[in-house]
């Protein structure tokens, strides 16, 4: 099982035990994430131990190394003095500190490989973390809508029927037939102004009519 593999299922299981509770969406996006950092968390300290033991083996193959490097040397020295048995146990000591030298680098190749596995894995949590927290940006902005719609929408139920507006709009009502009538008023006061004073004006032409007649003998 990968690191991922294992981190997935105790997130899984941690997000399961919230559902199971019922619990607010806003907290099971909050413990996911959680849970996500604790897990790149671990990885960070499983990859860095990798790389550490990786560095042990690449100094115990150098080690060995210069140790048979050594030791073939003393072969040399040992043959230039005429000592055959010499030279052939220091080359005993140099096969065996190849062999060694051999086996951990074999040991360093699969390291490196585990390594590798550990930095995918980490960049790929890394990625993951990153989308999680836009989409949890996003879904709490949605969240946040719906409650504001839902807010709106129960303000409206309670304010459709209420008496209150019934009044106000009944008084409005009111107060809009008053000011009609009383325009009307006004322009009827208008008409019989103007009316009377074209009765007026017609007295004073019959007057001059009848002056002007006693004037010419008629």
């Amino acid at each position: 099982m990968t690191l991922l593999d294992r981190i997935g299922r105790l997130i899984r299981a941690n997000l399961n035990e919230l559902l199971r509770r019922a619990e607010d969406p806003e907290k099971i996006l909050e413990q996911a994430l959680l849970d996500m950092k604790e897990a790149l968390k671990e990885a960070r300290e499983r990859t860095a131990e990798a790389l550490a033991e990786g560095k042990r083996l690449e100094r115990e193959v150098e080690s060995h190394e210069k140790e048979a490097a050594l030791w073939e040397e003393k072969a040399k020295e040992a043959l230039k003095a005429g000592r055959e048995d010499l030279a052939r146990e220091a080359l005993k000591r140099r096969k065996r500190a190849l062999d060694l030298a051999e086996g951990f680098k074999a040991q360093l190749s699969e390291q490196k490989a585990l390594t590798e596995r550990l930095m995918t894995q980490l960049k790929a949590l890394e990625a993951k973390i990153d989308e999680a927290e836009a989409r949890r940006k996003l879904l709490l902005a949605r969240k946040k809508g719906v409650e504001a719609a839902e807010a709106v929408r129960r303000m409206e139920s309670r304010l459709d029927p209420h008496p209150a507006l019934e009044a106000f709009e009944e008084m409005e009502a009111r107060i809009l037939a008053q000011e009609d009538r009383l325009e009307a008023m006004k322009e009827l006061e208008k008409d019989l102004e103007a009316e009377l004073a074209a009765l007026s004006g017609d007295k004073e032409v019959e007057e001059e009519l009848l002056r002007l007649k006693r004037e010419l003998g008629q």
